[in-house]
């Protein structure tokens, strides 16, 4: 595993809860619904870096600042355009779960016989954009296709 300093698997989860004020079982519960990928040491333990301390301070400022669920968020990150940053093709879209399901982030899903089959999504670029949470409304802003100016009798719809 090829990792910069700041991305080091240095901390454990009681030391990360401490950080971030928030439990254990938090943590876990982020883990399990997809938010974050943890590293598992040989013996189990889970072991975070100073990335994913950051990736978790925006899943925190989501959930207590802006209100915003944790199926929210999950519906926020399946928006990363994930195939635009690995070049799939449209046969690979056609099958893929991350493409094709608005329910969470690429990373959360098993990739066959497409570009990311044979990748470590903690090592994917998208999952690392997605941890910045000023770009993830410019990633999927800049993405999308052009909003339909509708008009009712003359109008513009909002």
């Amino acid at each position: 595993m090829d990792r910069t300093e700041e991305d080091a698997l240095v901390y454990s989860i009681g030391t990360v809860s401490k950080l971030l004020g928030v439990s254990e079982q938090t943590l876990r519960l982020y883990e399990r619904r997809g938010l974050i990928l943890t590293h598992k040491s040989g013996g189990s333990q889970r072991r975070y870096s100073q990335l994913d301390i950051e990736r978790l301070r925006c899943i925190r400022d989501a959930i207590t600042l802006h209100k915003i669920s944790i199926e929210g968020i999950r519906r926020i990150q399946s928006m990363i355009p994930c195939w635009d940053y690995v070049q799939c093709s449209m046969e690979q879209r056609s099958t893929c779960p991350a493409y094709n399901t608005p329910e969470a982030g690429c990373w959360t899903y098993k990739h066959r016989n497409n570009a990311c089959e044979d990748l470590d999504c903690r090592d994917c670029r998208v999952y690392h954009l997605a941890s910045d949470c000023k770009k993830v409304k410019s990633l999927i802003h800049d993405n999308a296709a052009p909003a339909s100016l509708s008009t009712q009798h003359g109008q513009r719809r909002n």
